[in-house]
């Protein structure tokens, strides 16, 4: 007994390094990303601003165009089905270890919606990155997330890409246009909501959908 619960603690901590030491090359390569579009966005239009916002050590945010990115690193390590994602895989199997998990979950939300504290606004989870003790990762997450072979035993952390992952969670929410809701439902308001600023016009966002050509590059973004 004592064994095992030493070798699967051993595991868990060495896991929450190497996901929060994935977190760090996150947020670092979105800070340079931000940096890199603002100055080629400015030359274009210099009312549009993307920024990178630090919250705490396991949260930032990114705010482009309306859209809001919100990167959260969770604090527990996590295991899953042995029928789920990456879980039947001969690469998973062949060491308990592998089967434990750090995530780090990113988020879109309409910026406005944090802006003005807009309570009952959606927030849509756009891509959640498994990382393992091997510093290998398995991405699920909407169309926009594909990447090449999406297979553990290939797939190691590198700033390239944690890069791709922010770049496709960037094209991911602007591509994911606001729906306004049809006449008929927004016809009564009531104080409560006029109190608490609940535009119940707002827009919802529905699907998500972009182009091959978008896939590996944030040139295709319109802003």
């Amino acid at each position: 007994m004592f064994e095992g619960l030493k070798q699967k603690s051993t595991a868990k901590q060495a896991i929450y390094r190497n996901t929060n030491a994935a977190f760090d090359c996150l947020r670092l390569v979105s800070q340079e990303l931000v940096v890199e579009l603002s100055r080629r966005i400015t030359a274009v239009d210099s009312t549009v601003v993307i920024e990178y916002r630090p919250v705490n050590d396991m949260e930032f945010h990114i705010r482009f165009s309306g859209d809001l990115l919100v990167f959260v690193m969770h604090s527990n390590i996590v295991t899953f089905p042995d029928d789920y994602g990456p879980m039947p895989t001969k690469y998973v199997e062949e060491d308990f270890r592998r089967r434990f998990f750090g995530h780090i979950m990113a988020y879109n939300f309409m910026a406005d919606s944090i802006k003005y504290q807009r309570m009952n606004d959606p927030g849509y989870l756009v891509g959640r990155l498994l990382v393992n003790i091997e510093n290998h990762f398995f991405l699920e997450g909407v169309q926009q997330l594909e990447l090449p072979d999406n297979d553990m035993a290939d797939n190691l952390i590198t700033p390239n890409m944690m890069k791709l992952f922010v770049e496709s969670a960037m094209i991911a929410a602007v591509n994911n246009d606001l729906i306004a809701p049809p006449m008929g439902e927004i016809q009564k308001i009531t104080v409560k909501q006029k109190i608490e600023n609940q535009q119940v016009s707002r827009g919802s966002k529905v699907g998500f959908s972009f182009s091959s050509e978008q896939r590996h590059s944030v040139d295709g973004l319109l802003f």
